[in-house]
């Protein structure tokens, strides 16, 4: 079954992960900028690193027939250094012209700080004077409830904010009735050990329904895996949903909200085959 992953942190994994993704059926990849492994000493090392994602990534994932996609922010582990903040914030907007260029992610909340809020309502406002697609990082708490509820809670004091244009990532069983009923997309992050596991995520469909849910395996630097979105399609098939609801999860969904960007286009060829 063809697939999208709309969050993946591709620069950080091998050309043999490209590999594996596209043998299970991955036509697409949309990488939001993020944190490097370590924070970066300059506004320079940042901006080598959105080269890397405009001018690099997209050939590398060419080389599988995968189209690949990116996002700009400061990440939500370095915003807390409003310096180093302020000055990538400068640079972001003369990528936002890339044709790889979706919007503005990902942005949010790492540690609750009142500097990474500054940072991550500055970064709102980028977006919406620049008309751009949000992909938000919801924290990583005990109380995800909390950190979860400020991060919607800043989008509310930007009355302009069309909420089905924002994508809020790592929902949980506790926080996915609250983005949904606010307007906003929802992204299931898999992991294989923190976050939403393939059959958790197969839970949270059963209880809350397909609209405006979108799934993604976000590898990156820790444990993490390429291939998490099949395994969800696996544990979907297992439980006996028809393909046309899993269908509709991991390509139709993505294609919907990422299609409100001009620049996103699935290939003809692709569009066009049968879909599993």
């Amino acid at each position: 079954m063809k697939y999208i992953d709309h969050h993946a942190h591709m620069v950080s994994r091998t050309t043999d992960d490209y590999q594996q993704m596209a043998l299970t059926g991955c036509v697409a990849v949309t990488e939001p900028a993020f944190w490097a492994g370590w924070d970066r000493s300059s506004a320079n090392g940042v901006e080598d690193y959105f080269r890397q994602l405009t001018e690099f990534e997209p050939g590398r994932a060419a080389q599988y027939h995968i189209q690949h996609y990116t996002w700009m922010a400061m990440n939500p582990k370095e915003a807390d250094d409003r310096e180093l903040s302020r000055d990538v914030l400068t640079r972001i907007p003369k990528f936002l012209d890339k044709p790889t260029v979706l919007g503005i992610g990902e942005i949010g909340l790492n540690r609750v700080t009142r500097n990474e809020v500054d940072t991550y309502t500055e970064q709102i406002d980028l977006a919406l004077t620049h008309r751009q697609l949000i992909l938000i990082h919801t924290p990583h708490l005990e109380d995800k409830l909390k950190g979860t509820r400020i991060s919607l809670d800043a989008m509310s004091g930007f009355p302009k904010l069309d909420p089905s244009r924002v994508l809020v990532d790592h929902a949980e069983e506790h926080t996915c009735r609250m983005i949904l009923d606010l307007g906003y997309w929802a992204g299931l992050t898999l992991y294989p050990q923190t976050k939403v596991s393939p059959q958790r995520a197969a839970d949270i469909v059963e209880t809350f329904g397909p609209e405006r849910i979108c799934v993604a395996g976000a590898c990156d630097w820790g444990p993490s895996d390429p291939i998490a979105v099949p395994r969800f399609i696996m544990e979907m098939r297992r439980r006996g949903h028809p393909e046309e609801l899993i269908y509709r999860i991991v390509f139709e969904n993505p294609v919907q909200f990422l299609s409100q960007s001009s620049k996103f286009r699935i290939r003809p060829s692709v569009a066009k085959e049968l879909a599993f």
